[in-house]
């Protein structure tokens, strides 16, 4: 008689591939090849981690196997779909338990909903990344489109938004949904299906681009929405980026298959008088200009009272970084703004963990401050130095880090999206 096991499975139809499980995954559970990422279910200990983060819920996916006989990850690196729940007969050939049927029929997951010991696991983590939004986000939908129906947008825009002739050649794609209905907020991602197939032959997958524009559109009262994407380019052995350039060549007019949207946790506050600090690195500026701008637009209008807008943007030099023209426009009383260039000729390497040290009195103020909301996006490499900065500057001022830290996390006012 074969025991059963419940295993973990990611259902790669819906997969964006954005590397949130892998990255959060303590126990090194999560793998992923150029197609699709994985479970190795003789790693994975359902402490359920993984799951409260995943944009698409693509993540929370079970089936029941026998323990002698899980899912390989060779097998799972090779699905487009998942596999059907085992039938009867699959499980008789196996020496069925008692109960193996009934339970069988219907996959589930082992936690009806996220419970408090996966919350607790998270909430563990050194990254302190919250999994909850703000308490005065707005509701954020997610998953209106999937990739057996994605949605049609046209593009209105694609301009490059750093200076011409950069190696990191960044654009400014804005896309156009028509009437169909597409709510995006800002700190939410999309999926752009690139068109072709790979090298074996099947349908390229979505690629993620967190949302640059405000929730009423790049356009005020326009259903459109804007990208900011770098093209990625051959190098070292390594192809280009298939859907970089896909969008980056776009011209006004073409068509683009999305999906999504993404994410429910990476939001703005909307209350008065709440803070917000972001830190970012070049596309990882995204998400930032759709919240600077969102309370640009609310400031214009006189019908809101901001708190402090901060804003630490690191990138190699002046020329590369995206956005710098409009960045220098925005108003001093608005917003405070620091950049950090680490390959400006004949200067010192500057990161944005050491602007931040620059900053780190009013930092500290604001971390004593239950209104204050924390960001980071970019590169991955960013999120050890940026967390240290904040470590530092708290334990400067007298304060737990841990504590404070944990207490944005649960509050849901600390949120790192690094890749």
């Amino acid at each position: 008689m074969s025991e059963v096991l419940e295993q973990h499975l990611i259902d790669p139809e819906i997969c964006i591939r954005c590397n949130t499980c892998e990255a959060t995954c303590p126990v090194g559970a999560i793998t992923h090849d150029s197609r699709n990422y994985v479970v190795k279910a003789d790693v994975c200990n359902h402490c359920m981690a993984c799951v409260p983060p995943c944009p698409t819920g693509s993540i929370d996916n079970w089936r029941k196997v026998p323990t002698s006989r899980p899912y390989t990850v060779e097998e799972q690196l090779g699905w487009d779909e998942l596999p059907a729940a085992l039938s009867d007969a699959d499980w008789a050939q196996h020496g069925e338990p008692a109960d193996a049927t009934s339970a069988a029929a219907q996959p589930s997951s082992p936690v009806a909903s996220v419970s408090s010991s996966a919350t607790t696991t998270s909430a563990a983590t050194p990254s302190y990344n919250a999994t909850l939004p703000p308490w005065s986000a707005a509701h954020a939908y997610t998953n209106l489109h999937g990739p057996k129906a994605p949605l049609k947008a046209t593009v209105v825009g694609n301009v490059q938004v750093n200076e011409a002739g950069t190696e990191n050649e960044t654009h400014h794609i804005v896309l156009d949904f028509g009437v169909m209905p597409f709510p995006l907020l800002e700190g939410q991602s999309i999926g752009v299906v690139p068109p072709g197939v790979d090298a074996s032959g099947k349908a390229h997958h979505a690629r993620q681009y967190s949302i640059a524009s405000p929730r009423n559109g790049e356009r005020a009262a326009y259903n459109n929405a804007s990208l900011t994407v770098k093209r990625v380019r051959a190098e070292e052995g390594h192809p280009p980026g298939v859907c970089s350039n896909y969008l980056c060549d776009l011209q006004v007019g073409d068509t683009v298959s999305v999906i999504g949207p993404f994410g429910s946790s990476f939001l703005m506050p909307n209350h008065p008088k709440s803070h917000i600090i972001m830190i970012c690195t070049g596309t990882g500026s995204a998400p930032m200009r759709a919240m600077t701008e969102w309370r640009r637009r609310l400031r214009a209008s006189g019908k809101f009272e901001g708190g402090r807008l901060m804003l630490f943007f690191g990138a190699r030099t002046q020329q590369e970084l995206p956005y710098f023209g409009p960045l220098q426009k925005l108003p001093k009383d608005f917003i405070d703004i620091h950049f950090a260039f680490s390959r400006t000729p004949g200067q010192p390497r500057r990161y944005v963990q050491d602007r931040m040290r620059e900053r780190s009195a009013d930092l500290a103020e604001l971390l004593k401050d239950g209104q204050t909301h924390i960001y980071v996006c970019g590169l991955k490499a960013m999120e050890e130095g940026v967390l240290q900065a904040l470590r530092d500057i708290a334990q400067g001022a007298n304060l737990d880090w841990d504590a404070v830290g944990s207490q944005m996390q649960r509050e849901g006012r600390l949120h790192l999206e690094t890749y």
